[in-house]
């Protein structure tokens, strides 16, 4: 079948409905033909392998696409495909981070495919995707009415559900054996699915020298702070924290492994195991970070012609002046130097994670790589930039 974007040639939901089986097995979207009567089975095409989907065959560069994962939306963005998005998927990133490049995103794709608990297989139809970039594992964990027949019967009759869900290990990963591919591998499977591997391979090596020159930078470990990793959803008010394992695999938490933070917490589960102030007092970090965080707290500038910038007074009134207000959290180290930061967005794609590597080396090696500066953020000094911003925005638009 075309992947094109072609709406009259592609078999309906009316077709599949009426020939069930009988479209897939006897050849109807294998084979759907073209104007000149060639079909589909014929024409040139390729292949991509992404598991756990495995090998995914396109005769043509899909035109249309979704998302779950706001990492692969951001993944697209930065191949130049943003005008084909038709979802924003879960937790797009803050907006201030395409505004430093001057690149677009239309947050008006919003189809959302998860309703009521579950998975609308209506919305894949109506919506009409070439591809989706969904883990069909992930969608049967979460949803148990979907199965593979489901998984074949969108993939055939509309488009592949070909995603890897790589944020982070959840617990059906550990129950199937398929690989947790790394932020720079999954973008790689996405560029050749758009055949934008020229564009990857770009931005890999701009990548690549940023963790060059970061890493080379770093001091020794017995000099790093001991970083306090909490979920965004933990509750200081209500004495409700949920720490995290800074260096868990995944890529949302790619900027802390790669700047060799120390982690000030143990035994976590991935932001699931529950901790109150005494406990935060125990361990007492130097520097408390809120996942999330530099997304939660942005806004628009009171100051419209500034565009928007992270709202450092919204989060102090949320995390800092609340636990100043309680007897045990007064007393944490964080608290007391004023060391609650902001932490990097969790769904971070190439572009995002350039930006949050760049951010957290000047949250926790200050001296080495400048200051944060809180009122200011996104904006950073040009002589403190750690990649060329016109760059990037150059080869998101194909001049590489």
């Amino acid at each position: 079948m075309s992947k094109d974007g072609t709406r009259n040639e592609a078999p309906t939901r009316r077709d599949y409905m009426k020939y069930g089986g009988a479209v897939v097995g006897g050849g109807l979207l294998a084979g759907c033909t073209d104007d000149s009567g060639q079909s589909a089975s014929d024409t040139t095409g390729y292949e991509v392998t992404i598991e756990p989907a495995g090998t995914v065959r396109f005769d043509d560069v899909p035109q249309t696409w979704v998302a779950e994962g706001g990492a692969w939306v951001d993944m697209g963005v930065a191949l130049g495909v943003e005008n084909g998005l038709l979802s924003t998927g879960s937790y797009p990133a803050p907006q201030f981070f395409y505004d430093e490049l001057g690149v677009s995103f239309n947050r008006d794709a919003s189809v959302e495919f998860w309703r009521d608990g579950g998975y609308d297989k209506e919305i894949f139809y109506e919506t009409d995707a070439n591809v989706h970039f969904l883990d069909p594992n992930a969608i049967k964990y979460w949803d148990d009415n979907w199965d593979d027949d489901d998984i074949n019967e969108i993939s055939q009759a509309v488009g592949p559900i070909c995603g890897n869900n790589c944020r982070r290990r959840r617990d059906f990963r550990n129950e199937l054996d398929y690989p947790l591919y790394s932020l720079y591998e999954a973008f790689e499977k996405v560029a050749q699915v758009f055949q934008k591997e020229d564009r990857y391979e770009a931005l890999a090596d701009v990548h690549d020298e940023v963790l060059d020159k970061v890493q080379s930078r770093l001091p020794p470990v017995d000099e790093r702070p001991r970083i306090g990793l909490i979920n965004g959803g933990s509750r200081p008010l209500e004495n409700l924290f949920y720490p995290m394992d800074l260096l868990a695999d995944g890529y949302e938490l790619k900027t802390y492994r790669d700047l060799g933070a120390v982690s000030a917490f143990e035994d976590t589960d991935g932001g699931g195991s529950e901790a109150d102030y005494e406990y935060m007092l125990e361990v007492d970090p130097d520097v408390l970070m809120i996942h999330w965080g530099i997304g939660n707290g942005s806004t628009v500038d009171k100051a419209p012609e500034n565009g928007r910038r992270f709202d450092h007074e919204l989060f102090n009134e949320t995390w800092l002046e609340v636990m100043q207000d309680h007897p045990l959290g007064r007393q944490l180290a964080a608290v007391q130097d004023e060391n609650i930061l902001p932490g990097a967005w969790g769904e971070q794609g190439p572009i995002v994670n350039l930006f949050q590597t760049e951010l957290t080396a000047r949250q926790l090696y200050p001296e080495e790589f400048g200051e944060f500066d809180p009122e200011r953020y996104p904006n950073v000094p040009e002589e403190e930039q750690l990649f060329d911003r016109q760059r990037v925005a150059d080869i998101i638009n194909g001049d590489i």
